[in-house]
């Protein structure tokens, strides 16, 4: 490059410095856009990738793995190498001294050159800093362990849904499947025990939730009933208790209107004439109401469990009977229908009425009826061809 042409670079330079830019309109306008588009950045994120939900705060629940949001990963991986006993030195000491550094750092390196080539000791210090940034978010990425998902619920129909799931699980043993209560059966401890129905308005209308809430919660040991929120010693999150309140209010409650799809979402099906009921659709939702309580693990239940399809088909000690396809004369059939089977050498019982204390009510017999005399389909799928077959007995 001539001289002449450094000259008239320098000129021009030196009037641009001269006449500076305004900073209304002119910084102002570019503000406003670089503003406009990290609004629309965020909208974007907001709207194709969301907020994953988390439970809310429980802190009686030691499973849960507190983590800061991506851009405080690289202090929470840092604060992994520094022991408990000097953990100061992680949260406080590096921090102040580093924001100091900051605020010296104007006086320390007064090099007048603005190119970057031309301040090779502040790149390199900045390069190294970031890059320890990234390497620590990637590795607090990598070596945190995954949060286990639990089922959230935002919406009345998923919190009621739920609620039934866990009374369905911890209740019904000796509650009921609908709060009606009576004589507990097969209940160790509590054999014989007469408990008054839950779902009554004496109960509804004189318990607020926070009450229920605190029953579940604790229990009410003195009358042997366990205590079922974690902080107790029970199995139960904040949240989860929540649910189950919600099911209770919104469904022994008759001052509360649960919402249509909410009903729906947890009532068992009725099965229209020549329908054949399946286990997706039907059974599932009958077992979970009226059998899972007591037929899961840790249970005393002849190791039959009915969880899933397959395990109703195959599981317990007497696997090759408890059902059989097209056969009335199951174990399962029998008990539901008010039988007890007994071992015919013996005649001992080995396999009581089910459920113990009352039986469930004659339209989901009829269901269980004709779904193994139409062979115990899985899916809706599977029972609607044979609808469409007339296989319905």
């Amino acid at each position: 490059m001539k001289e002449e042409q450094k000259q008239e670079y320098k000129r021009k330079y030196e009037q641009a410095k001269q006449d500076g830019v305004k900073f209304w309109p002119d910084i102002i306008y570019k503000d406003l856009l670089m503003s406009f588009g990290l609004f629309i950045l965020l909208v974007g994120l907001a709207t194709f990738l969301g907020v994953t939900p988390q439970p809310k705060a429980d802190p009686s629940d030691t499973s849960y793995i507190p983590r800061p949001e991506w851009y405080f990963l690289f202090l929470f991986e840092f604060l992994k190498f520094i022991p408990g006993k000097i953990e100061w030195v992680g949260t406080f000491l590096i921090p102040v001294l580093a924001v100091l550094a900051l605020f010296a750092l104007p006086f320390l390196d007064k090099n007048p050159l603005r190119y970057w080539k031309n301040r090779l000791a502040g790149i390199s210090i900045m390069g190294v800093i970031v890059l320890g940034m990234v390497g620590l978010t990637i590795r607090s990425v990598i070596t945190t362990p995954k949060q286990e998902e639990v089922p959230i619920a935002d919406t009345i129909q998923e919190q009621i849904i739920l609620g039934q799931e866990f009374y369905s699980v911890y209740c019904v043993e000796c509650h009921g499947p609908d709060g009606e209560g009576g004589e507990i059966a097969g209940v160790e401890g509590l054999e014989g025990v007469v408990l008054k129905s839950i779902s009554s308005r004496d109960e509804m209308y004189t318990r607020s939730d926070e009450t229920l809430e605190a029953i579940v919660a604790y229990g009410q040991q003195d009358l042997g009933m366990p205590p079922n929120g974690l902080a107790y010693g029970g199995e139960l999150k904040k949240a989860e208790l929540e649910a189950l309140v919600t099911f209770m209010r919104y469904t022994w409650d008759d001052r509360v209107d649960i919402p249509e799809d909410a009903a729906a979402a947890r009532a068992i099906p009725e099965i229209k004439e020549g329908e054949v009921p399946s286990y997706e659709v039907h059974i599932s939702r009958i077992a979970q109401r009226y059998c899972i309580s007591c037929h899961r693990p840790g249970k005393e239940n002849n190791e039959y469990l009915m969880g899933t399809y397959q395990e109703i088909l195959t599981t317990g000690d007497n696997a090759d009977n408890n059902m059989i396809a097209g056969n009335l004369d199951s174990y399962l059939i029998q008990c539901i229908t008010g039988e007890s089977i007994f071992d015919p050498e013996t005649g001992e019982e080995i396999i009581q009425q089910m459920p113990p204390t009352k039986l469930m009510r004659e339209q989901y017999i009829k269901i269980f009826e004709a779904w193994v005399l139409n062979g115990m389909p899985e899916t809706a799928v599977e029972a609607e061809l044979l609808t469409s077959e007339g296989q319905t007995e």
